[in-house]
């Protein structure tokens, strides 16, 4: 594992790893829960986070024109990820359409055919990302790859997003259980 993304596991165990009971947006219960947003907001996660995806989507070739997803969770990793390469453009996607100005659901980069990746923090059910997929090919985006930063691994998550992601892969940085067992580790 590379360094960088090492040291981001490590934060995100510390950080954003809490074990305890749990209510999931999904409805169901977990007996952990991970908020990424207090690894991605952190000024070191931030960088870190960047370098992670930024590498991740290089090793895998995308060459993505730009990088977006569901507000909030992917909101830090789009703007860390775009401030680390210097070159690959941001933007939101909002979860409804916004009732005034111009009433559009994505902001930032909007530029018909592009080539794009789309991230999220976590992926429980896919609900989140599989949104910020539909809503990037129905403004006219090419979806080339989809990334989160913590796969809880759930049942339906995986298969739910690559179902939806098709033809594009789809990339988890971490597993819920990777992140744990760095918990757990430290903890010791």
């Amino acid at each position: 594992m590379a360094s960088a993304k090492r040291e981001l596991l490590r934060v995100l165990a510390r950080k954003s790893f809490r074990l305890g009971e749990f209510k999931l947006s999904s409805g169901g219960v977990s007996d952990y829960y991970v908020d990424c947003r207090t690894t991605t907001l952190d000024a070191r996660g931030a960088q870190l986070t960047g370098q992670v995806f930024l590498d991740e989507i290089r090793a895998r070739g995308w060459k993505p024109q730009a990088i977006g997803g569901l507000t909030l969770g992917a909101d830090p990793i789009v703007v860390a990820v775009s401030v680390t390469s210097g070159e690959i453009q941001g933007f939101l996607v909002r979860k409804g359409e916004k009732q005034h100005g111009t009433g559009q659901r994505i902001e930032g980069f909007r530029e018909k055919g592009a080539r794009v990746v789309i991230v999220d923090d976590v992926c429980t059910t896919g609900a989140s990302t599989i949104a910020a997929i539909d809503a990037a090919r129905e403004f006219g985006f090419e979806v080339i790859g989809v990334m989160c930063l913590v796969e809880r691994e759930e049942a339906q998550g995986r298969p739910n997003v690559e179902k939806a992601a098709t033809p594009a892969k789809f990339v988890a940085i971490f597993t819920a259980s990777e992140v744990r067992r760095e918990h757990l580790a430290a903890s010791r």
